[in-house]
């Protein structure tokens, strides 16, 4: 048998080509196993169209998989939350549950649970499958919600085309993207946020915490809810509007999807659904999580299959979300979670710790999207470094679209941290933004939502520290203020022009948003001080927030100003580490970086393809938050040299700064 494509381009993998032919094989039995008599995976992840609560014509029809229990009744505002048996559901095949009710039974806004009976107990239970749960205000209980709202929203746009050449990441969270001290809500960021980002230029959303999740402060993924948008942001309505206007605005819109966990609580979650701890869970040790305090999937039922690749399916179709980015990947692939182990060679990837069920599910998953979208895009949070994570199932990988560069926030940060400027090696920050596998993309990143959460911190607050509370305004710098400002431009603008894939920010970072994010809880009051973005900072043009933000739109502007930008060869053309100067070239923009913090260099030389040089982006600029050393305006002409090919450009390069120039064609 001819070895899969990925063994064949990387002879590293020959090792372990059994291992990867026995996962692409157990995919194709899985897939046809789950298939059955239906066309593809498409027609077979339509469980939301069958479970939960549907109104078809005059009649309510609600469907549940409980296989345990002996009993389940429907108690809501309908019947004073009572058992009746005017709501009971009847047992079908395979411990699924169904009821048909009367039209008048209900009503649009009643709020519901089940009421699940099994031997030896009960208990309440909000419907697995519950696309809208809400939270009472004063008694914070949650509760199913029917929702058939007499005009459902119609989407203007029913088909829409991604942009991802590159992709630009505008990582965000509905309710702390208001300043006020609250939850913010999906109109709201319609309103006041995404004109911020359209301006922004950046082309893509990607939105946290849209799973109901009883706890706020989990950041979204402790879910509770997989099929229902949390109603603390609003009305679905509202959430298909929001991802309506942004598709009309050029933006595709991702979200965080979480299938590595689930939240543990039993009332609103799926903990002992059916009074079994393993419904959809592992049973024994496998169950809990031990670093998160959640449970895990047993990918290896067809039923939690089922469920899961629904819920990827429902939200594309009924949302129109463009793709979704997977997080804990790491945790669901390996049996420990990939916690405490380093992986420094293939022989830590290929062995009993791998979960093989979790790989077969993702890597059917990954199939399903791209076929009810073929512009879908999927990106794997995954720390491990798997090698087929990002390569084709044709090819014998698992198919995500991107891998997340996860490696690239932890180098900043120990740079920031452990070495002194004077050691900064302009060569090796380099090879660390471009140390990447052959043939797959990555979302690079210098810092995403996970390095600003308390216990962290962002580059901004790393650099500046306590200076930033007092020393921020134009004119009142001091010289902390003024490095950090200076690095935390070139950080970004190195890590961004590497790309190969896609770059990320998350929301306020880009203008350097100060202090930390902390969600309500008992430890800080329930206060929403820090769950907040403070938008007043960047707009205060007296500020240098300010003059980051201009940065960074003058940054996304200058990388979409080259078509498949990420696509274009990167070529280092100097490399000095005394100097600690590091230049490359994308097609015909040369990218000169010097980090060196005390010596800026006259008429410095590097050789280069013939031509006039026009400065397209300098981050010295004043306009930036720079001292503005260099006239932008002056043409750079090149010089012969001993090279035939080659000429010197001489250029005036600032300490701690960067620029960026194109050959005149």
């Amino acid at each position: 048998m001819k070895p899969l494509k990925i063994v064949q381009n990387d002879s590293l993998l020959e090792p372990y080509s059994d291992a990867l032919q026995g996962r692409y094989d157990y995919a194709l039995r899985k897939e046809k196993e789950l298939v059955g008599n239906n066309a593809n995976l498409s027609e077979f992840a339509t469980g939301y169209l069958f479970f939960g609560l549907h109104k078809v014509k005059r009649n309510w029809f609600f469907r549940e998989w409980a296989p345990n229990a002996t009993a389940i009744y429907i108690i809501g505002d309908f019947n004073d939350w009572k058992k009746s048996e005017d709501y009971r559901l009847q047992p079908l095949e395979n411990g699924v549950w169904e009821g048909r009710f009367g039209e008048k039974s209900m009503a649009h806004g009643d709020l519901y649970k089940l009421l699940i009976e099994w031997n030896g107990g009960y208990g309440e239970r909000i419907p697995a499958w519950a696309r809208r749960v809400v939270q009472d205000e004063h008694t914070k209980i949650f509760s199913a919600q029917v929702w058939s709202p007499e005009e459902e929203y119609k989407f203007k746009i029913k088909k829409f085309k991604p942009s991802t050449s590159p992709l630009l990441i505008y990582e965000c969270h509905i309710g702390m993207a208001t300043e006020e001290e609250k939850v913010g809500t999906y109109d709201e960021f319609r309103r006041n946020v995404l004109p911020r980002v359209i301006e922004a230029g950046y082309n893509c959303l990607q939105i946290m915490a849209i799973q109901e999740h009883p706890y706020y402060g989990s950041f979204g993924y402790h879910v509770s809810s997989f099929f229902a948008a949390s109603s603390r942001f609003g009305t679905p309505e509202e959430l298909k509007q929001l991802i309506d206007e942004a598709h009309q605005n050029g933006l595709a819109v991702i979200m965080d999807i979480v299938h590595s966990h689930a939240v543990k609580n039993e009332v609103e979650g799926l903990g002992r659904f059916d009074g079994t701890p393993y419904q959809y869970f592992h049973g024994g040790d496998r169950r809990e999580h031990p670093a998160w305090d959640s449970l895990c999937f047993n990918y290896n039922k067809n039923e939690v299959l089922h469920f899961l690749l629904s819920n990827c399916k429902f939200w594309i179709e009924e949302y129109k979300f463009d793709g979704f980015r997977f997080d804990g990947v790491t945790s669901m692939i390996y049996r420990n979670h990939g916690l405490g182990q380093d992986f420094l060679s293939y022989s830590d990837y290929y062995n009993m710790n791998q979960d093989g069920d979790a790989l077969c599910y993702l890597t059917l998953a990954n199939k399903l999207i791209h076929e009810v979208n073929p512009y879908a895009i999927t990106i794997a949070e995954e720390m491990s470094g798997l090698p087929e994570l990002a390569v084709s199932f044709d090819d014998g990988g698992m198919g995500f679209d991107y891998r997340m560069a996860m490696g690239l926030p932890d180098f900043w940060i120990k740079y920031i941290k452990e070495v002194k400027d004077e050691d900064w090696m302009a060569g090796h920050i380099y090879w660390e933004m471009i140390n990447r596998r052959l043939g797959e993309k990555t979302i690079s990143y210098a810092e995403s939502h996970d390095q600003a959460l308390v216990g962290d911190k962002t580059i901004i607050f790393r650099l500046i520290d306590s200076d930033m509370y007092w020393h921020m305004q134009k004119g009142d710098e001091t010289l902390l203020v003024n490095r950090g400002i200076a690095l935390h431009k070139m950080i970004r603008l190195i890590t961004s022009t590497t790309i190969n894939g896609g770059y990320l920010n998350f929301m306020g970072n880009e203008f350097g948003h100060p202090e930390w994010i902390d969600f309500p809880r008992e430890g800080n009051g329930w206060s929403y001080y820090y769950a907040r973005r403070q938008w007043s900072l960047r707009d205060n043009d007296k500020l240098l927030y300010h003059d980051l933000a201009v940065f960074d739109e003058a940054m996304i502007r200058l990388i979409k100003s080259e078509k498949k930008f990420n696509e274009l060869p990167i070529e280092k053309v100097w490399d000095n580490e005394g100097d600690q100067l590091v230049a490359y070239k994308r097609k015909n923009l040369l990218f000169v970086f010097n980090f060196n913090g005390q010596k800026s260099f006259v008429d410095y030389g590097i050789l280069v393809k013939k031509g006039t040089y026009e400065v397209v982006l300098d981050t010295d600029d004043k306009q930036f938050g720079g001292f503005g050393f260099n006239d932008n305006k002056v043409q750079h002409i090149t010089q012969p040299s001993h090279l035939k090919n080659k000429e010197w450009l001489r250029l005036y390069i600032p300490s701690r700064s960067a620029m960026v120039l194109r050959l005149k064609q």
